[in-house]
């Protein structure tokens, strides 16, 4: 077959996206008749929706965010007051100016609770919807939800892998966070790309091959190089077992400009991606907007290193896991939350003022909350005593935001110490099954688990009626 057949037209050196590794895999021809059969598929009417999930590992302080208690003893309230937003009686954190200006548009839920105060058994519990078999440790034993939205979108085709993640670079395996698809195959697993995408020098590394053969695809013995490699790196991650499968879509990614064109940032403009925040925080969200508008269906970003590259400032940690051992919890917050105010609101500003706030549903959560009562330690790092909060499951606080759901509405709340919910009890299940409605997949279909057992997508979870 000529290379022209995989490679529509020569790509440019100043975009990021090169046509290579991951992409050689498409060369099974009899791959290329599948796909055209399944492109050809109905993928239901709901399939051009999208869900934009920002991932906050660790775990946010739910008091200094979106539940603050001004009235609360000193210990538990902390340093930071809240301020009004557009929806009267909703108060947020004084460091997130930007969203109390858009709160009109969005929701918050201060009441979901679980009881895994591990990070392991945390973002099993919260990612899967299943109690995890151990509480410790991060490998699933159930598939993590964005790839049950992808089995369940297996067929869809529009040029697009249907379940995406960005994140730090060596943080990208799917252990890392709970991201594994346990009893579903690998070619459910997230197409993922880590980096800051702020750097001129980033690339989705998925897709790059070097720079010496980008321009020499009809040659053999280079085609023939790379797929030997790329069976290797598959073959390391697990991933053999489903190559065929894994050429298809590989395929899809390599003749697809609608792909490249989706993840070069560069084509948005100077001031978009000034609005945005020209940080880590920034850059990513506003590339799971542009990945999620032209169709992918789960987009997850996970929000960590607030200066990749760089030394980290006087008491500030690397993700959001703020015990006093590992951060001042105050000066931590005081790096992270303006860049995290600054891309939430302004992909919640593009998420309706670009109409896709029906297509689009964006969660942002970690997976617990932190202890009611703040405590002292020396730092690890700092070797002075400051203040930090530990694990607690018993209250979160997430912000939900398009999927054509209500918004300025607060679902539930805690105790006069944000200590666990007083009203509306939810667990994350009741979450998923919000999010499962505006993808408009049925939470009661069975995938057979290892051991060849139907397991519903959710057990248990109803959508949260206060949003619909």
């Amino acid at each position: 077959m000529p290379a022209t057949k995989f490679c529509p037209g020569p790509i440019s050196r100043r975009g990021f996206l090169e046509i290579g590794s991951t992409a050689f895999a498409a060369l099974g021809l009899s791959n290329m008749l599948r796909l055209k059969a399944e492109a050809a598929a109905a993928v239901g009417a709901d399939s051009d929706t999208s869900v934009i999930f920002v991932w906050l590992p660790g775990g946010p302080p739910h008091q200094e965010t979106f539940d603050l208690k001004p009235e609360a003893p000193l210990e538990y309230r902390g340093e930071f007051r809240p301020i009004p937003t557009t929806v009267p009686g909703l108060d947020i954190c004084e460091h997130l100016p930007l969203l109390a200006k858009v709160a009109h548009k969005y929701s918050i839920i201060r009441s979901v609770a679980h009881g895994f105060a591990d990070h392991g058994g945390g973002h099993k519990k919260f990612l899967t919807g299943r109690n995890p078999n151990e509480p410790s440790g991060f490998v699933n034993d159930h598939p993590m939800v964005g790839s049950m939205v992808a089995k369940m979108r297996e067929s869809k085709n529009v040029g697009m892998p249907n379940y995406i993640c960005g994140t730090d670079g060596g943080r990208q395996n799917i252990d890392t966070f709970s991201f594994g698809s346990a009893y579903l195959p690998p070619t459910t697993h997230p197409f993922t790309f880590w980096g800051d995408p702020n750097d001129s020098k980033f690339e989705v590394q998925n897709l790059s091959v070097s720079k010496s053969i980008e321009t020499r695809l009809d040659d053999r013995v280079t085609l023939l190089d790379g797929i030997d490699k790329l069976r290797k790196d598959t073959d390391r991650f697990g991933a053999m077992a489903s190559l065929d499968e894994f050429n298809k879509k590989a395929l899809e990614l390599l003749t697809s400009n609608k792909c490249r064109d989706a993840f070069d940032i560069t084509k948005e403009s100077a001031e978009t991606r000034d609005r945005y925040g020209r940080h880590v925080y920034g850059q990513r969200a506003l590339l799971a907007r542009r990945l999620a508008e032209a169709g992918a269906s789960f987009v997850t970003v996970t929000m960590e290193n607030p200066c990749p590259g760089k030394e980290f400032p006087f008491g500030v940690t690397y993700n959001w896991d703020s015990h006093a051992v590992n951060c001042h919890m105050f000066t931590d917050l005081l790096m992270k939350l303006p860049m995290l105010d600054q891309s939430v609101a302004a992909l919640v500003h593009d998420l309706y003022d670009r109409g896709l706030d029906k297509k689009v549903m964006l969660i942002v959560t970690g997976e617990f909350g932190r202890t009611p009562r703040i405590n002292s330690t020396i730092g690890s790092q700092t070797k002075v005593m400051q203040p930090g909060r530990d694990h607690w499951p018993q209250a979160m606080s997430i912000l939900v935001s398009g999927g054509g759901l209500k918004t300025g509405v607060v679902v539930g709340s805690t105790n006069s110490k944000a200590e666990h919910p007083k009203d509306r009890p939810l667990e994350p299940n009741d979450l998923w099954a919000t999010m499962f409605q505006h993808l408009g997949i049925d939470t009661e279909h069975a995938f057979p688990d290892h051991q060849g057992r139907p397991m519903p997508i959710l057990a248990t979870g109803t959508p949260i009626s206060e949003l619909i």
